[in-house]
């Protein structure tokens, strides 16, 4: 997000960025911004869906970097409240261009960067796990991020260059001049630091000696996500007759031009007034007061306001109902915390307005349905909890390589049908784990056995099972369910900080990472990247459900380049025995998850109540 070619032409005036040796200071961090970086910033594989331990140990590392230096990090994830349709037409635009990003991937090409679908759910747990203070913001963030920073007096670090624009006294800290892991930190010192380089508006403002107030009149002639006059057929053109439209010239030129301009003028308002002798119409349709309102709101989204994020990472409070917006008025109460903490997913903000959901781009089959197909009838309960039965929400997914929209019914499961979205928070454990299990078609026996925060991930399995497109394959299933006892392996070694021993099973399932990513198999990706939306849509499920099911660590679920050979091993001479011999306890917990799966599919399958679990011994011919 942000204003088109602003970073790279302040990059090319370095004497606007200064050098600066960070410590010692709060810091409101832009987290939506800082868990792209982190997740691209070392050398990462795109095609095989993600390999979210790797990313979790970036972020640890990074908020350790900043511990050792003495900065006190608060992070605000964008919870995307804004309601302007205009952002709407931006945000398309950019899924339009992932959905060609994801599709020369599958292909084996080179191309831009696309962040897998459970990077941003990873990230939370991960600064709850690290307590590191966050929120995910219930209003449009940038503003919220900026007017802290403000209040606190301490820099913003981002990459949006909307932050070029608000006047923050303390500065803004680029992500990409953010030399985090190059760290000068000796133990115990309060001297440690980040190199970095920092950016104020008075060093902008000095450098082409204009009125800092006049910044945002700038971002907004020049085109931000709210406004764009070219778009809206009010081309810019200067004295000289030389059409200077924004996306048709270079950026640089019309910058300076139009900062040359500015410099003429010392209040908003004034320069406002002399706006119309820059633009000529080619549509006699427009009217001159129509591009000045599209100014006007492109202006005040850079105002400072009272930020209701200090009241919420100081008391641990919400902000009052009665405060909300208009178009948040649609939030239940209780709510609001939830969603600020994180616990609760963003999305229900717009599907309770009505607003159309835009769904998440992954490396597949582009000649096969998008895989959000198969999540598709978790949605339609979510839309039902939330709106109730006979409501459409509108949803944005892919159709071959292109962006379409259809109407997606709400629906509720029969053990749902007396809940209410005001009460929700209230009703009895088992009543929503009814729901839940009701939506997956899962009975509550086929989890018994099983470890609590295991239980939802088979589940998940077992729906995935049921509803892809191309039934998968045991090879397939058994590679999964081989990565979750990859996962739990690690998640033990981890809790134990290391002390206990790799183990034969950690040691052969690493070897196959190191071995490097094999060749994409674009069928074997497809019915991964469904599991995974049915993983993020069963998550939202259950934190709208206040959490009937334990939550998983979700780093410790999936990795992408591993899974993908041990699909290859599988289908040749390898067996899941003989990649678990010697653990016991892991071949165990595989034959556990596999049993719990297969034992639900006969009893599917026969239509009787589930009976006796399957014949759990050593070397059974399903595993």
């Amino acid at each position: 997000m942000g204003i088109k070619g602003l970073t790279r032409f302040i990059d090319d005036h370095g004497a606007i960025l200064t050098d600066y040796h960070f410590r010692n200071s709060k810091l409101v961090i832009d987290g939506s911004n800082l868990y792209h970086s982190l997740y691209f910033n070392p050398c990462v594989d795109q095609q095989h869906g993600g390999d979210y331990d790797d990313f979790e140990n970036q972020v640890c590392k990074f908020f350790k970097a900043l511990r050792d230096c003495g900065i006190e990090p608060y992070v605000v994830i964008d919870g995307g409240s804004d309601f302007s349709d205009k952002k709407f037409e931006t945000l398309l635009h950019r899924v339009q261009s992932t959905l060609n990003t994801a599709n020369n991937l599958s292909k084996g090409l080179q191309g831009d960067r696309i962040i897998p679908t459970l990077v941003k759910q990873v990230f939370k747990q991960v600064l709850s796990s690290l307590k590191v203070p966050f929120a995910q913001c219930i209003f449009e963030a940038d503003q919220e991020i900026a007017s802290l920073a403000q209040r606190w007096n301490c820099p913003v670090l981002s990459y949006d260059s909307d932050f070029y624009i608000f006047d923050i006294q303390a500065g803004y800290l680029p992500i990409s001049h953010f030399k985090w892991q190059n760290a000068s930190t000796q133990r115990w010192s309060s001297q440690n630091y980040i190199p970095c380089k920092r950016y104020t508006t008075t060093s902008f403002c000095r450098h082409f000696n204009i009125n800092r107030k006049l910044l945002p009149v700038f971002a907004a002639i020049v085109g931000n996500d709210y406004v764009n006059l070219d778009k809206m057929g009010f081309p810019i053109r200067w004295e000289d007759n030389s059409p200077m439209e924004p996306n048709r010239r270079p950026r640089v030129v019309f910058f300076n031009k139009l900062l040359k301009w500015l410099s003429d003028f010392k209040q908003q308002q004034e320069a406002l007034d002399n706006v119309p002798r820059l633009i000529v119409s080619r549509n006699n349709q427009h009217n001159m007061d129509a591009a000045l309102q599209a100014l006007s709101r492109g202006i005040k989204v850079y105002q400072l306001t009272l930020s209701c994020l200090e009241k919420f990472f100081i008391k641990g409070k919400a902000p009052d109902p009665g405060h909300l917006p208009d178009h948040l008025s649609v939030l239940p109460d209780w709510t609001l915390l939830p969603l600020m903490k994180g616990t609760l997913p963003s999305c229900i903000i717009y599907i309770l307005q009505l607003k159309p959901v835009i769904q998440g781009v992954q490396v597949e089959d582009h000649s096969f349905p998008s895989g959000n197909n198969t999540s598709r009838p978790i949605r339609q309960v979510v839309f039902g909890l939330l709106l109730g039965e006979r409501r459409e929400v509108k949803e944005y997914d892919r159709e071959g390589i292109n962006l379409t929209s259809s109407m997606v019914k709400a629906i509720l499961p029969r053990a749902a049908q007396q809940m209410q979205l005001d009460m929700l928070n209230q009703a009895p454990h088992s009543v929503r784990l009814e729901v839940f299990l009701e939506t997956l078609g899962v009975s509550q026996s086929t989890l018994n056995g099983l470890p609590s925060h295991l239980g939802l991930p088979v589940a998940v399995t077992y729906y995935w099972l049921r509803h892809a497109h191309l039934q998968p394959d045991h090879r397939l299933l058994q590679a999964l369910l081989l990565g979750l006892v990859y996962g739990e392996l690690c998640r033990q070694r981890k809790s134990q900080r290391g002390f206990i021993e790799e183990g034969p099973v950690l040691g052969r399932l690493r070897g196959l990472i190191q071995r490097g990513a094999r060749s994409l198999d674009l069928a074997v990706a497809h019915a991964y990247s469904q599991w995974q939306r049915c993983m993020r849509d069963c998550l939202d499920l259950n934190q709208l459900l206040c959490f009937p099911l334990s939550e998983p660590q979700i780093a410790w679920l999936y990795r992408g380049t591993l899974v993908h050979q041990l699909v290859g091993k599988l289908r040749g001479v390898v067996t899941p025995d003989s990649l678990l011999m010697e653990d016991p306890s892991s071949g165990q917990l595989y034959r556990a998850m596999l049993e719990a799966i297969l034992n639900s599919q006969e009893t599917e399958a026969t239509g009787q109540p589930d009976g006796p679990s399957a014949d759990s011994g050593a070397g059974g011919g399903r595993g």
